[in-house]
């Protein structure tokens, strides 16, 4: 008998595809606003920029382990999850704890006010995803 190679498990179906899109959005939106802040005015806020192009980043890593699929996409998804979640919350009590650190906003400001609390709320909303649906693979 020959053994059929399983497909990797789809984390995009129901919400998941939802979640896909909103990083999409959200790679997009990072992106091209640290490239042109990077490109046009570094000298003004480096950190801010630099912040938003890493968020940029840890966006399209996620949006890339969704759409893959599969139990070790999964487990990467929820680390990096974890890691966006911690930096929203690190990011944007350090920009209201000392706002001169910070001459302009990041995407993670203010936990994403500039983005409709949206940075805060995807990685919560992603991880609680990825849990339900690991919970739902074990036997």
């Amino acid at each position: 008998m020959t053994a059929v190679a399983e497909r990797p498990k789809r984390l995009t179906s129901g919400p998941g595809t939802l979640l896909v899109w909103f990083y999409g959005v959200m790679v997009v939106g990072a992106v091209s606003r640290s490239a042109y802040q990077i490109a046009t005015e570094f000298d003004r806020a480096p950190l801010a920029y630099s912040l938003s192009a890493v968020a940029g980043v840890v966006y399209a890593f996620i949006t890339y382990t969704l759409v893959r699929g599969g139990e070790t996409a999964r487990r990467v998804a929820q680390v990096c999850c974890a890691a966006e979640l911690a930096g929203v919350l690190i990011v944007g009590t350090w920009t209201l704890a000392d706002s001169s650190a910070f001459p302009d906003a990041t995407v993670w400001s203010d936990y994403g006010m500039g983005y409709v609390f949206i940075p805060v709320l995807l990685p919560v909303s992603a991880l609680y995803w990825l849990r339900k649906g690991a919970q739902g693979t074990a036997a």
